[in-house]
């Protein structure tokens, strides 16, 4: 999957062929489409993203537009992006964002072997910028609290029910999210049939009822993005970290209020595995600026503490 990047003052020039719209990539810094787009996925069996056998990425994406499908893939050294839908030309149009050329990679100085040896072990990652606020917040909501299992079943539920399908030749399966007036009427039965309960659905549909004011936060300064977000109820700091992180591209924003991660992180730097939030970002004040390309960087390492206690039971209110 590896590749050429463009600097990012390089021009890019879309060209139709075949009906299609192609965007050719050269340059000299090394990519990863994969590991650049990862966060994006939700799931093994996400609706909205796929790799095929070609190494090709794909995703499924409401735009400002119309939605659109697009597909990334490394040819001959060159990242080469198609489109396809009414949303097409404005993903085509973010694209450099998406892959990271806005990302500085050359930012993150490793003050810790672990992180110097999976800096260079993935020449590659850089860190993504969607543009799109909804389609990030709205999985994120359904993680909070649950199993991440659940929440993927969850999101692909409401997407085949919800959505509608990719355009384009997307692989059989993909769907495009529904639009905010979409997810803002789904019934509060369907919403439990998907095992999502009250309070999460009830955030989802608040977030969608102001879903325009959110999208601005797109284009603002992290800080300021987090804060719009956090005004809406159900909307606290972990999940306006994990929605900001990959649709303003935030290379400081680190994810509190975490189960796991500062355990994990205290373990990689520190050999602590009762790290609290405290503690982990005490751990990661040295990467000031770059608090999340590190953390992204220990979780990229596999260095996680040995499990102690028994796996968090997943639950179904389905049956209720």
């Amino acid at each position: 999957m590896a590749g050429r990047f463009p600097p990012p003052a390089r021009p890019t020039r879309a060209r139709a062929r075949g009906g299609q719209v192609v965007v050719p990539f050269a340059g000299d810094a090394p990519f990863d489409p994969g590991l650049t787009l990862g966060p994006l996925r939700r799931g093994p069996a996400d609706p909205a993203f796929r790799v095929t056998p070609d190494g090709s990425v794909w995703r499924a994406s409401r735009t400002p537009e119309g939605p659109g499908t697009l597909r990334v893939a490394v040819r001959e050294g060159r990242a080469v992006a198609e489109a396809w839908g009414a949303g097409g030309p404005w993903l085509l149009d973010r694209l450099p964002a998406l892959l990271g050329a806005e990302d500085d990679p050359g930012a993150f100085v490793p003050r810790h072997k672990l992180l110097l040896a999976a800096h260079r072990r993935r020449p590659g990652l850089r860190l993504t910028r969607t543009g799109l606020v909804l389609e990030t917040l709205i999985p994120t909501v359904l993680e909070q609290k649950v199993t991440a299992d659940e929440a993927y079943r969850s999101w692909r539920l409401l997407l085949r029910k919800y959505g509608e399908p990719a355009p384009g030749p997307a692989p059989d399966g993909m769907y495009v999210m529904p639009d905010a007036r979409g997810w803002a009427a789904i019934p509060s039965w369907e919403w439990h049939r998907a095992n999502v309960d009250g309070s999460r659905s009830a955030t989802i549909v608040r977030a969608a009822r102001v879903a325009a004011r959110l999208e601005e936060a797109a284009a603002m300064d992290p800080a300021a993005a987090r804060e719009r977000l956090e005004r809406v109820p159900g909307i606290g700091p972990w999940t306006s970290a994990e929605t900001v992180q990959r649709s303003n591209g935030a290379p400081d924003e680190v994810t509190t209020g975490d189960l796991h991660l500062p355990g994990i992180v205290g373990w990689a730097l520190a050999g602590d595995r009762t790290a609290d939030d405290a503690t982990m970002l005490e751990l990661l004040a040295p990467y000031a600026g770059q608090r999340h390309r590190a953390v992204r960087l220990i979780l990229l390492s596999d260095r996680v503490p040995p499990r102690r206690a028994p796996r968090m039971t997943p639950g179904d209110i389905t049956r209720i």
